[in-house]
Order: structure tokens, then sequence, then C-alpha cells
């Protein structure tokens, strides 16, 4: 720890897709869902620089948790920054708690950069045959100018407020 940064991130479990399990650490907690978080991790990986030396680098990301990060036996996690939900928010509009997973992009016709509408993949509007969106490919893709995040299904009651719902909650 230094004096500039009192916070000295804990260490925890990341699970990768593959099963594959490495040590990172916990930078920050969010509350997304009742029952649903979102945490930031970092992990130590190796790169290839622009000469072609491999080197080590620090990748940080959201992932889901549980699913994706576990806590390390022993290791306090009382200090890493959480923000959660406002205990009298309304609940978020999802269409099916079983639907499938993911988010599908429907490319819009027109000129200029390319413009479209995020949906959750079994709304009636979402293009069929297109590849699904993993939440953080969807949320890049949500703050792209041009994107908008459709009201007839769950993507906006969803990402809407992983995008912009941060700002008025309050640390506990």
């Amino acid at each position: 720890m230094t004096e500039q940064d009192p916070f000295e991130p804990p260490p925890v479990t990341v699970i990768w897709p593959d099963g594959q399990r490495q040590t990172g650490t916990l930078h920050a907690r969010h509350q997304v869902l009742p029952d649903a978080w979102l945490y930031l991790i970092a992990v130590q990986l190796w790169s290839a620089n622009e000469e072609g030396q491999v080197e080590p680098v620090i990748y940080r990301s959201w992932v889901e948790a549980p699913a994706h990060v576990q806590p390390v036996k022993g290791v306090s996690y009382d200090h890493v920054p959480t923000k959660r939900l406002p205990p009298s928010a309304p609940p978020l509009p999802v269409s099916d708690p079983q639907r499938p997973r993911g988010w599908v992009l429907e490319r819009l016709p027109g000129a200029g950069p390319a413009r479209g509408v995020l949906h959750a993949p079994d709304c009636g509007e979402a293009p069929r045959g297109v590849p699904t969106l993993s939440l953080n490919t969807a949320l890049d893709t949500a703050e792209k100018p041009g994107t908008r995040l459709c009201t007839l299904c769950s993507a906006a009651g969803e990402l809407d407020p992983m995008l912009h719902g941060f700002d008025h909650i309050q640390d506990d």
C-alpha cells in the first residue's frame, strides 16, 4: 500500500470460460440486479509488444460474480469499493428470468457510422441468425454513438442501469 492509495486490492480467484483458474485482484463490486453482481477484476497476462517481445501486462475487466470470480479463503473484502442498488429501487423490467443469455445487435440501414439496436435474444424485434454478444461486448456496443437499447424487451431495463445507473447510487 502507498500513502496516496490506501486501497490495496485483495486477491480473488478468477475463473476463465474454459474452467481454468488464476489469481487476480478485486477492485470494485457493482450490484446490477437484486441478485446479480459485476466485479471489476485485474489479472496479469502475457502480451507481445510492438517489437515482438513478450511482456507481462495487467488486464482489467468486469465479470459476473460468482460465475467468474470466487473469494480467497481467509481474505477480507470489506474495504472493496461496493455500489449497491438502493433498497427501495423498483424491480427492473426483465422479460423472463429464464430468457436466453446474451444480447443481439440489430443493424439499421443508413449512411454514417454503424447504427443499431441491442435486443435480448428472445425479443420479437431481434434479428435471427446473428451472433449473441456477451455482457461486456453488449455494454461496449451500447456506449457507441448511434446504438440504442430496445425498450420492448429487457435490453433497456437491464443494460441502462449498468451504463448510467451507478452515478446516483450511494455507498453504504
